[in-house]
């Protein structure tokens, strides 16, 4: 840490004020999604709206996932903190622009602006905290994304329901929230320019050079985030299908029993933050297989609470899972490559949003349904779990050997 900052010594505040804004990644898409009836009937004489009105959920997360490496290069010659201050406003602004934008091309602008201002704010928010604390501190904050993400999607679909109530522009008004969230930024957190490694040098930022960046590291951390990002979207996207097939059909009984199975995912980090000192290879081994257990109920639940059950304990090894990949990217990376490795997870992890869909329909149309697809993913991750009962094992035996 620079000399200036010596002083300084990150506590709670700093967490929250780097923790909360990763409630504007959430807010973008689910805020917005129970007024897309009401957008698709405000532009139904705008040609082709049928495909340009949802984009105005889904650019930010595209964005997301092709942006967040160059997000983290950004930062790490810029200056971490200055950058996310610059695109909290930023997000603020482009935000708030429907709220007087007429046209459909200049809402769907303001999108992209949303979604490359998200890029930077879900990069750097995470970089700083893993910059700002260590150890069990920085596991406790890296989980509490997950948890703070999980909770706020349900509050921001509940808010955005009922605001649009006066209105399609009406939900749009919350992207104020972003100016409140800037002002916590600016007073609890301050730019790190340096900071002390393990190796007892002293690494410092503005640093373009990928010299010393760790390849085999991040290549491990991205196949395994690569095949978990498809698997904790898939409940997420598919449970509303999934109780459609056992003959649940009311909108709002399907809505409040997929936020109940969801309460697996806060309850799997609370889970993961108390065991955040074991090894990576057994939490992934305990993960992968609650995964396993939950696809497999899924698939062969009688009831549609059977099938609840199988979502809810899927949920909770995605909230553990979540969580351990994300600290086990950012241990491996160096002060000066802090950004850039944890953009390249954040963008991996995005793209599973859009990859999850394409691998249950494929999945579906080779099995004979979507219910058969579960069956596949849950011995897909058992598959993962034995591998990691394999990797633990290895360790294992080195340490002994050692």
């Amino acid at each position: 840490m620079s000399s200036q900052n010596t002083a300084r010594i990150a506590g709670r505040a700093t967490g929250l004020a780097l923790l909360i804004p990763m409630t504007l990644s959430t807010m973008a898409i689910v805020l917005l999604a129970p007024i897309l009836p009401k957008l698709m009937e405000e532009f139904r004489d705008v040609p082709n709206y049928q495909y340009l009105v949802p984009m105005i959920l889904t650019i930010p997360a595209l964005c997301v996932a092709i942006l967040s490496p160059v997000a983290g290069a950004l930062g790490d010659y810029f200056g971490r903190r200055k950058l996310l201050i610059s695109a909290m406003a930023v997000y603020g602004v482009v935000g708030l622009a429907p709220l007087f934008l007429q046209s459909l091309t200049s809402i769907l602008i303001s999108r992209i602006g949303v979604g490359i201002s998200e890029a930077i704010i879900m990069t750097l928010s995470t970089t700083l905290i893993a910059d700002f604390f260590k150890g069990g501190n920085r596991s406790k904050w890296l989980a509490g994304q997950t948890a703070v993400a999980s909770v706020s999607a349900t509050c921001f679909f509940i808010l955005g329901g009922y605001l649009g109530q006066f209105g399609w522009r009406m939900p749009f008004v919350i992207y104020s929230t972003a100016f409140l969230m800037l002002i916590a930024v600016l007073v609890f957190t301050w730019e790190i320019e340096e900071e002390k490694g393990e190796d007892g040098e002293v690494h410092q930022l503005q640093s373009a050079s990928w010299t010393g960046f760790p390849w085999k590291h991040m290549l491990g951390v991205v196949l395994v985030t690569v095949f978990a990002s498809v698997l904790f979207y898939t409940v997420q996207i598919q449970s509303a299908p999934g109780l459609v097939s056992h003959g649940i059909t009311d909108s709002f009984k399907i809505g409040w029993m997929s936020a109940l199975a969801s309460i697996g995912v806060p309850l799997g980090t609370f889970i993961y933050s108390r065991n955040a000192k074991r090894p990576i290879e057994l939490l992934l081994l305990i993960e992968f297989s609650l995964l396993a257990v939950g696809f497999v109920v899924m698939s062969n639940a009688p009831s549609a609470w059977g099938f609840l059950g199988g979502c809810a304990l899927n949920q909770i090894g995605a909230g553990m899972l979540l969580p351990t990949l994300l600290v086990w990217a950012v241990t491996g990376l160096s002060f000066e490559f802090r950004g850039r490795g944890t953009g390249i997870w954040q963008g991996v992890f995005a793209l599973g949003q859009w990859l999850s869909p394409i691998v249950i329909t494929l999945l579906s149309l080779r099995f004979g349904g979507l219910i058969s697809s579960f069956q596949f993913l849950g011995y897909a991750s058992a598959i993962a779990a034995i591998l990691a009962v394999v990797l633990l094992w290895k360790t294992s035996k080195t340490v002994n050997a050692a």
